[in-house]
């Protein structure tokens, strides 16, 4: 009685307590509730010959009780039943071998009680005795299984059919609830023993119909039951009651949901290949799509319910999605589901609308894709036949071209939009323009938006007056900016001169700015490009001066034109630079951010990229002086009370120039040339992450850019990143030396420079890193160092495998594997695997032999962590590199690491993997040594991780056993 009231004072403070931390509180102690063994017994109490408790806990009947508890309120009732959902779902496995029967009478006693509801409590015991269902056997229910013991039930206790009914609707959903702690094999089991009963369970529901009150319940349970996709033939279903009932509910009004999700349902099983296909179920099609397309008329029904209007577009988007190969063939009859479905995509509903838009990018696909065409042989036929359906089709993709400008039009209360859902607003609804441009073309997409731009126009006035459907379509004409072709020369010379000519709104203003960018390749191929450039770059000017999106998108613009029209612009320099010197100053009015403004640096960059050395040397001096000057007048003061962003503001355009600049002797000279100030940045701050991320990421790209020519400011470079590393560990410092790796580490002059800062580096961070505790609490270092490492092996071999230091950072390795930072558990799993594949890159004997006097020492260690990834100590959504890795391990050492993933897999308690399941994965290890397919290994990788991680107890019992923080690390064998 103590633990039921604590249980209900709980859920009253939770919904009803004015005091959020009391609320907060009492939330938390009912989670901890719900998660405990204590819960599970809470639950139910199962007494035994010993008279004890289940597992002697003390709490007995809590949920049990409250759920029968006549005064229990909802919401204790809804908590008990979804806390006894979790823990038959989850936990099942706690109980003793007699407890499922009395569980079960327990379930079932409470589903009869329940029958009317409240309908969130029957559904939650529902699901339990379906969970229930899914762990143990057929044979515990009977000869026949669950469904021949509910329909005896059914029988027995015809008052209690609302909630066996329930039960029948749920049993095909838990099918496939990964939430349900069963094993894979019993998981299987349980869906072929399912498929098995469908004609039983179909029988129950078709006597069920009989009952009038219950036929949306019936058509609920007989959807989720096609889910299943059992193939029972066209035929039959085409003549089967439920189809029949679920078909005549279509002219009910309002729509019946149930029937709606009964006709879906059946559509995706016609289309499915485990129900035969298509062609197997004919007869059923016959049936159902002219029943849908009767429905055609009421899309433009006023005095339709939205409800139902968006049902039946729901219907038909899933006629088109499943029958698209069909509809592509043209047929008359397909033609009728496609004027259907543009009418689907004409309703002014986006949500409505946009249900189609699936079908028209896998109908694009299908006249598209070669394979759509293979059976009919030579490429004469294919061709003629791609031709005649995209012929058929073009109607339709050119009356989608019309309905798309409608679709990105800013609505009137635009202004009380968040960015995010502006941004969402226009990228959602172009999709479709896309796949149109493919059928149609790019330069026939284009034309037909600019009759709509010069419809648009005409009806709000010259000048485009109304700027929302101008924008509208400019918008369009920016999405297809890809598909038409570069020597376009009809529509684009007038869309171009147009755009001089719109009116200083912002909005349009920034998708002029857009669409400008977007066809500089068409610019630069454009008859007239040295003429039309001058009047684009005003119109960029003007953008920059409006507002800070619309200076954003010129930047961007900027940066296009000058990658692609670079040649044209060289003449153009000046007038470049000194709009780029406005723009970052701020003056006449430009409004362009610090981050933007990197795009003004990248196109210049460009631009020099093409100028004679001589000018480009000129022209990179002038850039680089202008970003200097602000560096050495904060060099004057107090750099350690500076705020980060005044330094690299400048220092990432440093950064840019480098990179962009491919001229490789003038970008050496200017980083020798302002290395000093470099150098100040560097003795001031190494204390300040952002500062030295952006110093060393503008190192990084003149090491990059510069190669050789560099070679007398590297090893000062890489004295203070050594030196400085030592004191504050920024990870940077590693990532810029894993370039200077990459350029210069077969280099033999600088192989001294280079060993002792690989080793000065790999020192100093396998010293901090020498705990799982410490590896995550430096996640970015451990992320860094071994991208480093990996880089040596490539790069270096010669000066980092025969080193002290590779055994350690081998060491450093096992010891982080197990490290939940996504980035740095990838880079360690990555350097082992490297290690593991060194032949691959380096097939020298002597790298070998150390590679193999490092790793066979520690072989059984690395084995036994990597199981206990795969097992639970890593999330599942790195299971793919953890077997990689395991892979390359296993064929390196071949029988030898199979002996130690056997040795560790015997750790694991067969309560939590069994023998079978246990030598399928050794097996299918076994079998890679020799040759086998991947795939059969990655399978049983899967199946292992799932048993072993199908509820908490287990996987903390797994990850007891195999201990993957407890380390071997033997000394190498000399």
């Amino acid at each position: 009685m103590e633990h039921e009231k604590a249980v209900k004072e709980a859920l009253n403070a939770l919904y009803h307590h004015p005091d959020d931390t009391v609320r907060v509180q009492a939330d938390r102690w009912l989670q901890n509730f719900q998660g405990t063994l204590d819960a599970w017994q809470a639950s139910f109490a199962f007494r035994f010959q010993s008279g004890l408790i289940l597992r002697s806990f003390a709490f007995a009947r809590v949920a049990d009780n409250l759920l029968h508890d006549s005064s229990s309120n909802l919401e204790t009732l809804i908590f008990c039943s979804q806390t006894l959902r979790s823990k038959v779902q989850r936990d099942f496995e706690e109980l003793p071998p007699g407890a499922f029967q009395k569980l079960r009478e327990s379930l079932t006693t409470l589903l009869k009680k329940f029958h009317k509801g409240p309908p969130k409590v029957r559904t939650q015991i529902s699901i339990a005795v379906a969970a229930l269902a899914v762990h143990v056997p057929a044979a515990d229910w009977g000869d026949s299984g669950i469904v021949s013991w509910l329909r005896d039930e059914m029988n027995l206790h015809p008052e209690y059919v609302p909630g066996f009914l329930e039960l029948l609707t749920v049993l095909p959903e838990e099918t496939f609830n990964y939430k349900i702690a069963a094993r894979p094999d019993r998981r299987r089991q349980f869906e072929n023993e399912l498929t098995s009963q469908m004609e039983a369970a179909l029988s129950i529901l078709t006597a069920c119909l009989n009952i009038t009150e219950l036929k949306e319940q019936v058509l609920e349970a007989f959807a989720s039951w096609l889910r299943l996709r059992h193939g029972i033939p066209g035929a039959v279903l085409a003549c089967h009651p439920l189809v029949h009932a679920a078909l005549s509910s279509l002219n009910s009004d309002p729509l019946s949901e149930a029937s709606v999700n009964v006709i879906s349902e059946l559509i995706h099983y016609t289309a499915s290949p485990s129900s035969g296909g298509i062609s197997a179920q004919t007869p059923l099609i016959q049936v159902i799509v002219p029943q849908i397309l009767s429905l055609k008329a009421h899309l433009r029904d006023s005095s339709k319910d939205e409800e139902d209007v968006k049902a039946i577009g729901r219907l038909f988007a899933d006629v088109g999605d499943s029958y698209v190969e069909l509809i592509a063939t043209g047929s008359d009859e397909s033609m009728v589901i496609v004027h259907a479905l543009l009418e689907v995509t004409s309703h002014p509903e986006f949500d409505i609308a946009s249900m189609t838009f699936n079908f028209w990018h896998s109908l694009q696909l299908t006249l598209t894709k070669r394979d759509s065409y293979s059976s009919l042989g030579s490429e004469a036929s294919i061709e003629a036949e791609r031709n005649r359906r995209q012929h058929i089709f073009r109607p339709a993709y050119e009356s989608l071209v019309s309905l798309v400008g409608f679709r990105v039009q800013y609505p009137e209360d635009y202004q009380g939009l968040s960015y995010e859902d502006l941004k969402e607003f226009k990228q959602t609804r172009y999709d479709v323009l896309i796949d149109a441009a493919l059928i149609l073309g790019g330069d026939t997409t284009l034309k037909i938006l600019y009759m709509k731009l010069l419809e648009a126009n005409a009806q709000t006035g010259n000048n485009f007056q109304e700027w929302r459907p101008a924008e509208a379509i400019l918008f369009c004409i920016w999405a297809i900016s890809n598909y038409v072709s570069v020597v376009e020369a009809e529509v684009m010379p007038q869309v171009m001169a147009l755009l001089q000519n719109l009116p200083q709104q912002a909005q349009l203003l920034q998708t002029a700015c857009l669409l400008v960018g977007a066809y500089s390749k068409w610019l630069n191929a454009a008859p007239a490009s040295v003429s039309i450039l001058p009047l684009i770059i005003r119109i960029l000017m003007s953008g920059m001066g409006t507002s800070e999106d619309c200076a954003a998108a010129a930047a961007l613009a900027f940066r296009h034109i000058c990658d692609d029209c670079r040649k044209n612009l060289c003449g153009y320099f000046e007038d470049l630079y000194t709009i780029y010197c406005m723009a970052i100053n701020g003056a006449g009015g430009y409004k362009v951010s610090a981050e933007d403004s990197l795009n003004l640096v990248e196109a210049l960059g460009m631009v020099v990229t093409e100028l004679p050395l001589d000018q480009a040397r000129s022209a990179l001096e002038k850039l680089c002086f202008s970003v200097a000057s602000p560096l050495e007048e904060a060099a004057k003061e107090d750099l350690d009370k500076k705020h980060a962003r005044e330094l690299t503001v400048h220092i990432d355009r440093f950064a840019f120039l480098f990179r962009y600049v491919n001229h490789p002797e003038a970008v050496a000279a200017e980083i020798n040339k302002h290395w000093a100030i470099f150098r100040v940045i560097f003795d001031a701050r190494p204390w300040d992450m952002r500062t030295m991320e952006s110093l060393c990421r503008a190192c990084k790209y003149a090491v990059r850019t510069s190669g050789r020519y560099i070679i007398n400011t590297i090893g000062e470079m890489l004295a203070k990143i050594q030196f400085h590393y030592q004191q504050h560990h920024q990870p940077c410092f590693l990532y810029l030396s894993s370039e200077v790796i990459k350029i210069f580490g077969s280099d033999p002059s600088c192989a001294d420079y280079l060993k002792n800062l690989i080793e000065s580096l790999f020192v100093h961070t396998t010293c901090l890193m020498t705990s799982i505790k410490e590896v995550t609490a430096r996640p970015d270092i451990a992320d860094d160092c071994f991208l480093l490492a990996s880089r040596c092996l490539r790069y270096c071999p010669h000066l980092f495998i025969p080193s002290p230091i590779f055994s350690q950072i081998v060491d450093c390795a096992i010891i982080g594997m197990t490290v939940q930072h996504r980035e740095a558990c990838h880079s360690i799993l990555t350097f082992l695997s490297d290690v593991f594949d060194l032949e691959k890159s380096v097939n020298e004997e002597q790298f070998v032999r150390i590679r193999d006097s490092v790793i066979l020492p520690r072989g059984a260690t690395i084995t036994r962590i990597l199981i206990s990834s795969l097992a639970g100590a890593l999330p599942s959504s790195r299971l793919d590199t953890v077997t990689y890795t395991l892979l390359a391990l296993t064929r390196t050492y071949g029988v030898q690491a199979v002996g130690w993933a056997k040795e560790s897999v015997s750790l694991i308690p067969r309560t939590a993997v069994t023998e079978t399941e246990s030598a399928n994965f050794l097996q299918a290890l076994s079998d890679v040594t020799y040759g086998a397919d991947v795939n059969s290994l990655i399978g049983h990788a899967e199946e292992l991780s799932d048993v072993c991680r199908r509820n908490r107890t287990v996987q903390e019992l797994v990850q007891a056993a195999l201990k993957p923080l407890e380390l071997n690390l033997v000394a190498p064998v000399s």
